[in-house]
């Protein structure tokens, strides 16, 4: 294959799970053993260093009628809340009219927040029943994939373009991106989202690996994508979101100072080599000692007579469960609090996902496949640790 960013060839390869389903393509009953596998290599491109899937699910596949909700958590929500303030505060505070357009813009969590701030609000976004809720909600909202044609389509520019947790999705990637700047005013800012791959690599976060995401970013690689369309990338902060995610903050002209925190991100990854192939080869070898880990302390429970139930039912838990082999012999269900995927089954192991009302009694152990929520699971499940129920998180920054 081309490398997505540069067209650059032999990539070598870096990190390989295996066969997997479409991750997010939660089953219905009679859908179950008829949904296709499909690899899930992470290749290196030596070029631009770019770590990237080799295969892609089209994205009609994936993303037309998706099942993801951003405000179903409130820690996304309030981080979504602080991303909209930092950024009307420190580029339009003072500005009385001013727009956002933002890509991928799910039920329209982010919007929200900055209509809140006095912008006029457009989202963009791929699922046809989430586009609906976000349009019902009173979120302007168009339902189309974003590209080029799309941007132009518009006939406008926008002060602000935000793109949260969508820009490793990209099938589209140059048409999309050359959007972003036909859509940006001349001096509008663009604040992209995504996660990180070096902290990826650094918490063993392995389960961030799955089709929707095509690529996976560090700030220099993502850098090179962006100056290829005359984006310059100005400012970088690294929050605690996702498990570690980078907003980055870019602008079509050159001439804005880069900031010390982006210039020490860079250096850092220079200094840990988070762009070097040898990183990503021992990154794979880690997530096998994880796996011999979580299967040890599963298997303990079970042998102990412990009801475990998975606490979640996040698309990067699957990853995580199909490539442990973990199925109903050892988590009876998965608890959501997403209705959308009431009643539905996880794909390849086949595990029923329950509402959280729908529970008659909490299990033994929960196996929070939601990890990334850590804090706000801790706490909104106070009740449950004091009565002894145990929580067990399957990545575990520092561990291995």
């Amino acid at each position: 294959m081309n490398c997505r960013v540069c067209d650059a060839t032999g990539l070598d390869l870096a990190v390989d799970l295996g066969l997997h389903p479409w991750a997010n393509h939660f089953l219905r009953k009679e859908e179950i053993g008829t949904e296709p596998f499909y690899p899930l290599r992470v290749v290196f491109c030596h070029q631009c260093r770019t770590a990237q899937l080799d295969y892609t699910v089209k994205k009609e596949v994936m993303f037309s009628d998706h099942t993801y909700l951003s405000g179903i958590t409130q820690s996304l929500n309030d981080h979504f809340r602080s991303v909209a303030e930092e950024a009307d505060h420190r580029f339009f505070a003072d500005r009385g009219d001013k727009s956002v357009l933002d890509i991928g813009s799910n039920d329209g969590t982010q919007l929200r927040h900055y209509r809140a701030l006095g912008y006029d609000v457009l989202g963009v976004e791929s699922s046809r029943s989430i586009a609906r809720m976000a349009n019902e909600a009173g979120i302007p909202t168009i339902n189309q994939f974003f590209n080029l044609d799309v941007a132009r389509s518009l006939r406008r520019r926008f002060e602000l373009v935000n793109a949260s947790g969508v820009f490793f999705h990209l099938e589209e990637l140059h048409s999309v991106t050359e959007g972003i700047r036909h859509c940006l005013a001349e001096d509008g800012v663009f604040v992209v989202q995504f996660l990180y791959m070096r902290q990826i690599v650094k918490n063993l976060a392995f389960d961030q690996i799955y089709h929707e995401h095509l690529l996976y970013y560090n700030l220099a690689t993502i850098d090179a994508l962006l100056r290829r369309h005359g984006l310059y990338v100005f400012d970088a902060v690294l929050k605690p979101i996702h498990g570690g995610s980078v907003i980055a903050y870019v602008s079509k002209k050159p001439g804005r100072p880069a900031s010390a925190r982006l210039d020490e991100m860079l250096a850092t990854e220079v200094r840990e080599r988070a762009n070097e192939l040898p990183t990503y080869q021992a990154f794979a070898r880690r997530i096998d000692r994880l796996k011999r880990l979580n299967l040890d302390y599963l298997a303990g429970r079970k042998a102990a007579g412990k009801r475990i139930f998975g606490l979640g039912a996040p698309v990067k838990g699957n990853t995580l469960l199909n490539h442990f082999g973990i199925g109903v012999e050892t988590l009876a269900c998965l608890v959501e609090r997403n209705a959308l995927r009431q009643g539905l089954y996880s794909p390849g192991r086949h595990i029923p996902v329950l509402l959280e009302q729908e529970l008659a009694a909490a299990p033994d152990v929960y196996y929070v496949l939601a990890w990334n929520f850590r804090d706000e699971i801790l706490r909104r499940y106070a009740d449950l640790l004091a009565r002894g129920v145990e929580f067990y998180f399957p990545i575990q920054p520092g561990v291995i």
